[in-house]
């Protein structure tokens, strides 16, 4: 995937829209008072005293995690800015949604015990690469394009990996664990095509804007920095508690 910042091609004007700084600085007071994957008390609370199959309460909570989800949200943005045909969207939204599903799944089965900090740091570099990427970084830097498609399913290990941990904070019963997992997920991937649709309908007028390289350009630069907020956030949480 080419961007058009690739090949030392400078971006030109660094402005940017005004509901972009709007987005931006809404997340970044966010980032201050949640954890990317944090699971609100209620929430958690509901999970932890329901027993049983309980396909729709899950299946609902998928959703909202992820239309809540500021890092899922920025690093789907990242993976979509340049891609302009619906079948490029469908296949790197795929491989985004196998790694995610994959991992989350297998995290909770298996109770696989990796910390969260370090993980949701990961999922802040995940967005930080990606701006790059788009920015055309790698191809002015080391004269080659990396695997996007590569690097979209292995960042999709690591987010679902990152709800796993979550999840496992709240020791889910073990009957019907199978059951509600699978509707979590297929709320997850609900919440994900919904958000999606919300991204292509405003990248598909932006787009139509004279300025929208430009813009783009500076897009990019927010959302770059926003990784390393989201990364700045996780790294500060686990040195104050080892």
């Amino acid at each position: 995937m080419i961007t058009p910042f690739g090949g030392g091609r400078h971006a030109g004007s660094a402005r940017a829209t005004l509901p972009l700084f709007i987005a931006a600085a809404a997340i970044v007071m966010s980032v201050a008072q949640a954890a990317a994957h944090n699971v609100t008390e209620g929430d958690a609370g509901y999970i932890q005293e329901i027993w049983g199959v309980n396909i729709i309460p899950f299946t609902y909570l998928g959703a909202k995690h992820m239309v809540t989800g500021y890092d899922h949200i920025l690093f789907l943005l990242g993976v979509v800015f340049f891609l302009y045909k619906m079948r490029d969207v469908g296949i790197y939204v795929s491989l985004f949604a196998l790694g995610h599903s994959t991992t989350m799944l297998l995290g909770v089965w298996f109770g696989w015990g990796v910390n969260a900090y370090i993980v949701d740091a990961i999922i802040g570099l995940s967005v930080v690469y990606k701006a790059l990427d788009n920015l055309g970084a790698y191809q002015r830097w080391f004269g080659f394009q990396p695997n996007t498609k590569a690097a979209t399913l292995i960042f999709g290990f690591f987010h679902g990996t990152g709800l796993a941990t979550k999840i496992l904070d709240y020791d889910i019963a073990s009957d019907g664990l199978l059951a509600n997992l699978l509707a979590f997920n297929v709320g997850v991937e609900l919440g994900q095509l919904m958000a999606l649709a919300v991204i292509l309908i405003v990248m598909g007028f932006w787009r139509k804007s004279p300025n929208f390289f430009a813009q783009a350009y500076t897009a990019n630069v927010v959302m770059m920095t926003l990784g390393f907020i989201l990364m700045g956030y996780q790294l500060t949480g686990l040195f104050v508690a080892a």
